[in-house]
């Protein structure tokens, strides 16, 4: 989804004049400097500098199966950091997908994952892909399961997690758990870590957040699932205040270099972002924290994603690399400004005690622009904070609905973020209509983009994840409905030395 902005070296032209036989073309009425005046007078002065020390690899088309999946995930083994794991949720079948790399992101395959057996006579499905890699190698994929009665609305849901010996390529273990029905709470929006820090006495322990939708006085907020087996058992706790119900979503576990974990969330009863720590394992907890205030309170319709609208949640990492800065906490999230949605973020150096200003990380721009889905990785090796996100700048229909995957990058936590952003994407997507083409296929299945797409980032070398809808048009041979329709893709993002 990045382009990187090409750079233009001025040729050297060696030209045999002719003295005699050529006017001369810098004169007080048509200088030669006129056709810049002319460019800067209508366009104005460009932004950019030069090479930007990116270079992007091709759009990769990860899913390559028909029908739409939408809402992305990825993640990397940091022992081989070729081997890349993602997921995607299906929309016109019931499993979780996932995606398996080998080759640094250049080729893929795709596998289902499990699901249980449906409650009486009713049906069940997965959304919501979240994966980790531990330090040896094993690769956790979380998912929600919603049990469907047969017509009778939501039976249940439950936490699930499936690992795979084998990069991805299969789930034999799979674990269920916290499964909730009736009045109880929905399970909502799980995000999963894995302690892989060689330092940290609870390394490999896996944890798994997500929040309860619904809940009483004893129920709701924001849980948390810790294994220290594998993933083969998970004990919950909660998160946040206690005492009260939840208003929560989005919740995020990160972990710090000595074995720290963390979890931020959205807290849409306090208009926050809320923040909690734990120093034992994710046993015990602290008393949360804000990381900052804001206006988006839960979702808003931004033309881009109208009909599901665009969730304000958290995406956190730390700074696990031998710099300058070992130890930071990053978060972005998404809040409005004058000129549309957009990326903030912050940081800490205390462990979360404290935080910077909320500050935006992405380019300002002379027109109304909406960023939304974005994604945070910090880079282990380089202590890169990096983030990608879908952002509306190139949109042709003057309604800003059509999207690009765009990056930017805090070299080593210095500084300030790359500007001009790198554009990834090398065709712009439209979730919102066909923008007028005919034949037209309708692109928006209830789904749009998702609630999330995905980063990581590993020695330099970035991967971003998204939803596409550049195929919705085209024939797709061997699909029943005859398009592609919604796919999920990648790229290579490498940072030059």
């Amino acid at each position: 989804m990045f382009r990187t902005t090409a750079v233009l070296a001025a040729p050297v032209l060696c030209l045999a004049l002719a003295t005699t036989a050529l006017a001369q073309t810098n004169n007080p009425t048509k200088p030669t400097w006129w056709d810049k005046y002319q460019y800067l007078a209508a366009h104005g002065a460009e932004t950019c500098t030069g090479d930007a020390g990116f270079k992007v690899g091709p759009n990769v088309d990860v899913s390559n199966e028909c029908g739409p999946q939408s809402e992305t995930y990825v993640t990397l083994n940091s022992a081989q950091p070729k081997m890349l794991a993602g997921g995607s949720n299906e929309i016109f079948r019931l499993p979780m997908r996932g995606y398996f790399s080998s080759d640094g992101g250049s080729t893929w395959g795709g596998v289902d994952l499990p699901l249980p057996a449906p409650k009486g006579n009713g049906v069940n499905f997965g959304s919501d892909p979240t994966l980790a890699f531990d330090s040896s190698g094993n690769l956790f994929y979380g998912y929600i399961v919603v049990y469907f009665g047969n017509g009778n609305g939501i039976n249940a849901t439950a936490m699930a997690v499936a690992r795979s010996t084998d990069g991805g390529r299969s789930y034999p273990q799979f674990t269920l758990f916290s499964l909730e029905g009736g009045s109880g709470h929905f399970n909502d929006k799980p995000m999963i870590t894995a302690d892989a820090n060689p330092a940290s006495r609870f390394r490999d322990s896996v944890y798994i957040a997500w929040d309860a939708a619904t809940g009483g006085s004893t129920g709701g907020g924001v849980r948390l699932a810790r294994s220290t087996d594998h993933g083969a058992t998970f004990t919950t706790v909660r998160v946040d205040d206690p005492r009260g119900p939840g208003h929560a979503i989005g919740a995020i576990p990160f972990v710090g270099p000595n074995g720290e974990v963390y979890v931020a969330w959205n807290d849409y009863a306090a208009n926050t972002i809320a923040f909690n720590r734990s120093l034992d394992g994710g046993v015990t907890w602290g008393t949360p924290r804000v990381i900052a205030a804001k206006s988006l309170a839960f979702d808003i319709a931004i033309p881009a994603e109208a009909s599901r609208g665009a969730l304000v949640y958290p995406a956190c990492d730390t700074d696990r690399s031998a710099g300058a800065h070992r130890g930071r906490l990053y978060c972005s999230w998404m809040d409005m400004t004058s000129s549309g949605s957009d990326i903030f973020w912050s940081s800490s150096d205390d462990g979360g005690n404290t935080w910077s200003p909320a500050a935006t990380a992405a380019d300002r721009l002379p027109k109304p622009v909406d960023r939304f889905n974005h994604w945070i990785s910090v880079d282990p090796v380089t202590g890169d904070a990096n983030i990608s996100f879908y952002d509306t700048r190139n949109d042709t229909t003057g309604n800003r609905f059509m999207t690009d995957i765009y990056f930017t990058q805090l070299r080593a936590g210095n500084g300030s973020w790359l500007s001009p952003n790198l554009r990834v994407t090398d065709v712009s997507s439209n979730e919102h209509d066909c923008g007028g083409q005919f034949p037209c296929v309708a692109i928006n299945y209830g789904n749009q983009q998702g609630d999330y797409a995905g980063l990581v980032s590993f020695g330099g070398i970035s991967h971003p994840i998204w939803t596409d809808s550049r195929n919705q048009l085209n024939p797709f041979g061997g699909c029943s409905i005859g398009v592609a329709m919604e796919e999920v893709f990648s790229a290579t993002i490498v940072r030059k030395p």
